[in-house]
């Protein structure tokens, strides 16, 4: 019956975390549409943080790649002075890129709604050479 009680209780802090993370994400990072993004990544840095093959299989016109697994050893490419627009496949490692700027000092952050799946823009494929 113990092991019962362990089980709820590590199912309850596990829930919890998630909700505060969540609710912690909502207040850090501003989810846009594609119409509003569009209008807006021209004039910050626009960052890609999905991996490298993803990103030379296509990304938006402009963006970087920086990925999340890269993001804490690459944080001095980008700027805290200016607005910082996310994306990747479908939204969820862009949420937690934010958490990780935010936790660094970037405060202006934004992020595509559904990701790179949903954008209709303009897109640029990396062409690679292979021997």
């Amino acid at each position: 019956m113990t092991e019962l009680y362990i089980l709820l209780g590590i199912v309850i802090a596990f829930i919890l975390f998630a909700v505060y993370r969540y609710l912690k994400q909502k207040k850090i990072l501003t989810t846009l549409n594609e119409e509003a993004f569009r209008n807006g990544y021209r004039k910050a840095q626009l960052i890609d943080v999905r991996e490298p093959k993803e990103y030379d299989g296509g990304h938006i016109l402009g963006a970087r790649n920086i990925p999340l697994s890269q993001l804490n050893q690459r944080l001095t490419e980008l700027r805290k002075d200016q607005p910082v627009y996310l994306y990747c496949q479908s939204g969820s490692r862009s949420m937690r890129a934010a958490l990780t700027l935010n936790k660094k000092g970037y405060h202006q952050l934004y992020h595509l709604e559904g990701g790179y799946k949903k954008w209709s823009g303009k897109i640029k494929k990396t062409k690679k050479i292979e021997y």
